[in-house]
């Protein structure tokens, strides 16, 4: 193995190229969109109960479906399905905008979050699964850590955009639209990737092979301490969904400010994702997991006690800054551990885990905010995530022991081969 680290190496194909691209289109318009109802929703209910429900409505269709779409994704065309997702959030997105525009039930909104919360299901395995079909494994780490760069970019741009468009016009529908075309676009540079035709495993769609990545996973420890730790942590130390409390009544920033406070930790996460693009893998990956999501935790505790628009804003980018070290480090495991014949099924599972702590833990805040009020809810959820740490390092001491990432391979396959080898199909 070379010494040297080639940073831009992985850019210079160009089909990997197409899939960063998708991957920022799709991310901009998920971020608008997540803005724009956000907002409106906040303006028309006044409710941090309405946000809460949010979260859960886009987090059902990911829990019921993300198995099936994971397997989907093993026995099918990945760019396919991918494609064909984004294709539903065009539609979810044009339905938001003509109820937005007609002031149309907030039920059929929900509905809308549901088709988004669907799209999601099959979007996360067929994207994941993607990547290592594109890129050889000595660039995987490489890989993992520009295409988080390009979300996070996304997702910088996206909510300050979102956030413009609403403050301007008044309406979100503008911005719904502009999410549409976002997912139309990503949906045609997917399709134009050409990509290596993958090992397949016949045979009948039975409940083992469903529940072959659960097994996987069980059996993986790395991985199933890393997702858990992310879990737990972001279910209750995540802030985003009560963000609009915070703009319209306890910072009194507005709908533009909004779009910052949404876009702050992506602005954070990038920085910390395009540095660890160009240094070399880290040595103690174990330890610096460990560190950075103890210092989410603590970030989000200062953010939920400010009323300082400049440190409120300060302690969301370090949130990010610290989350995305967390999301490196799973996504580079879970690309290195898993045969690919299971990648669809064990990206599934890990999506169950993220959405659970995004989309089910915004429906938390939305609860015990509604009980508790924001602040208390925000403080709860971050010291909660400090005594994640300190359980997870307990249950699971050899994830402070990870060394460096491109090594963990023959370390973590090595420790229990014959249960991984019993979770695949």
């Amino acid at each position: 193995m070379s010494g040297v680290h080639e940073p831009y190496a992985v850019l210079r194909r160009g089909d990997f190229r197409r899939l960063l691209a998708g991957t920022v289109l799709s991310g901009l318009g998920s971020e608008m969109l997540h803005v724009a109802v956000g907002w409106d929703l906040y303006l028309r209910t006044g409710r941090a109960g309405a946000l809460g429900l949010v979260g859960l409505a886009q987090f059902l269709p990911v829990l019921l479906l993300s198995l099936p779409a994971g397997h989907a994704a093993d026995r099918y065309s990945r760019k396919g399905l991918y494609a064909a997702a984004q294709g539903l959030i065009v539609s979810a997105a044009l339905g938001l905008a003509a109820l937005s525009l007609t002031e149309g039930p907030i039920l059929l909104v929900y509905f809308c979050l549901l088709l988004v919360g669907v799209a999601r299901a099959f979007v996360a395995p067929s994207r994941a699964s993607l990547v290592s079909l594109l890129v050889p494994g000595e660039m995987l780490t490489s890989a993992v850590a520009w295409n988080t760069s390009g979300w996070q970019l996304a997702a910088v741009t996206g909510p300050a955009l979102g956030g413009f468009v609403v403050a301007v016009t008044g309406k979100a529908a503008v911005a719904y639209a502009l999410s549409a075309t976002a997912a139309g676009v990503c949906a045609a540079l997917v399709l134009s990737i050409r990509t290596p035709a993958p090992v397949r495993r016949g045979g009948a769609v039975t409940l083992a092979s469903l529940l072959a990545g659960i097994r996987f996973v069980w059996a993986t420890k790395l991985i199933l301490a890393t997702i858990t730790l992310d879990l737990f942590a972001v279910l209750l130390g995540g802030a985003t969904m009560l963000l609009p409390i915070y703009a319209r009544d306890i910072l009194d920033i507005g709908a533009g400010g909004l779009g910052w406070l949404r876009a702050a930790p992506s602005l954070g996460a990038l920085v910390t994702a395009f540095t660890l693009a160009h240094r070399p893998p880290l040595r103690r990956a174990g330890r610096a997991l460990l560190f950075s999501v103890a210092g989410f935790g603590a970030a989000t505790i200062v953010f939920g006690l400010s009323r300082n628009v400049p440190l409120s804003f300060a302690m969301l980018a370090l949130t990010g800054a610290f989350d995305n070290v967390s999301v490196v480090v799973r996504h580079t495991l879970v690309q290195k551990l898993t045969p690919d014949e299971m990648r669809g099924r064990v990206s599934a599972v890990n999506l169950i885990f993220i959405s659970s702590s995004n989309e089910l833990g915004g429906f938390e805040s939305g609860v015990t905010a509604e009980l508790f009020g924001p602040a208390a809810s925000v403080v709860g959820g971050g010291v909660g995530t400090l005594l994640v740490v300190l359980i997870v390092t307990r249950v699971w001491p050899r994830v402070l022991r990870l060394g460096p990432l491109h090594e963990v391979g023959l370390d973590a396959r090595a420790e229990k081969p014959q249960d991984a080898a019993s979770a695949r199909d």
